[in-house]
């Protein structure tokens, strides 16, 4: 068989390396610590500032939101527990992205979840004043979020995720390839698109052109392009006082495409990567994937996941409490889904053609 070199020199139809999912949390740097929240609330007017008070301002941030949703004719749904997010607002993207345009939001979704936020009581002998001191601290709540589905003329699409509960974080999801896709099409290039990446390009080399341009200014004009077209809990005078917002990344991936010319040259690379993964489950290091130690007399099955079960080609060491291990692989003819990063081989997306 021949080795990954010689597979990847003379049987890759197309190579791309981009930046994938981005997921990323924009947060409020001067409301981090509690002289900076005391300080914003007095500044907003409030004598006391406590809980409450951002209480006010969650509630007016809520009811923001839902004029807003009305004013724009867009859905809002209560998610229930267990409902498919994504699959939910999947074909109101698709339909939002055969309609092009600037960008609209196609759906807000709530849902209940945790998040941290800051809380405020009364000083211990303190109940009964008039101006009680307040102590404040960060916990966690069950609180709605909002989940703001929408198609980005720039980014495809995307979600902004937020609550009405101080600091107000929001949450963003951008992906790098719908980036790419955009920009293909505006530059009239075809390709073939995969769920989440390329089968094939007209210009390859435009394509990672297109892939290294991807950077931080596309993702704050992004942010700062829906920030003023959606409802804040800041007013403009909070903005002029230094309360925006500042983005960190929450996970970042890396995609490294590769397109094999034929199906049986991209098993052939697959049956190399799982051979030389098999060590993952020899005795010395199993520890390291059960997270507990195994002895000869130690009950069950235990299972070392090479390859994530459900992609094709996939391949599973089981190990048997006597210490012995027997493996099983397969190899399909589809493309794996990037829907399930995997250990042995996590960021690259393999093709056939």
């Amino acid at each position: 068989m021949a080795d990954y070199a010689t597979l990847l020199r003379d049987h890759i139809t197309l190579t791309c390396r981009s930046i994938d999912r981005l997921f990323l949390q924009a947060y409020v740097p001067k409301l981090q610590t509690v002289g900076q929240v005391c300080q914003f609330l007095t500044g907003r007017g409030f004598k006391i500032p406590s809980s409450a008070a951002f209480g006010q301002i969650g509630e007016a941030y809520v009811a923001a939101i839902h004029r807003w949703a009305q004013a724009e004719g867009v859905p809002i749904r209560y998610f229930a527990k267990g409902d498919n997010k994504e699959k939910i607002a999947e074909p109101l993207l698709r339909a939002a992205a055969e309609e092009g345009g600037e960008g609209k939001v196609v759906l807000i979704g709530i849902a209940q979840e945790k998040a941290s936020a800051w809380r405020s009581w009364k000083a211990k002998g303190q109940e009964q004043a008039a101006h009680p001191h307040m102590e404040w601290s960060r916990q966690m709540v069950f609180i709605n979020h909002f989940y703001i589905y929408l198609w980005d003329p720039e980014w495809g699409p995307a979600f902004w995720k937020t609550n009405a509960y101080a600091p107000f974080p929001i949450w963003l999801w951008l992906n790098g390839h719908s980036w790419a896709k955009r920009q293909l099409d505006k530059a009239g290039i075809a390709y073939e698109a995969l769920d989440n990446g390329f089968r094939w390009c007209a210009d390859p080399a435009a394509l990672q052109r297109i892939c290294n341009r991807l950077g931080a200014n596309d993702v704050h004009t992004f942010f700062w392009r829906w920030f003023h077209r959606l409802p804040s809990p800041f007013t403009p005078d909070d903005l002029k006082a230094g309360y925006d917002y500042d983005l960190a990344f929450r996970q970042f991936e890396v995609s490294d495409t590769r397109v094999f010319d034929r199906p049986q040259t991209g098993r052939a690379f697959f049956e190399g990567v799982i051979r030389d993964h098999l060590d993952l489950g020899r005795p010395d290091q199993v520890v390291l994937v059960f997270d507990r130690k195994l002895l000869p007399g130690t009950p069950g099955r235990f299972r070392t996941k090479v390859i994530t079960r459900g992609v094709d080609p996939s391949s599973v060491a089981r190990t048997s409490p006597a210490g012995s291990s027997n493996t099983s692989n397969s190899a399909g003819h589809s493309a794996p889904k990037r829907s399930s990063p995997t250990p042995a081989i996590s960021g690259l997306v393999v093709a056939f053609a």
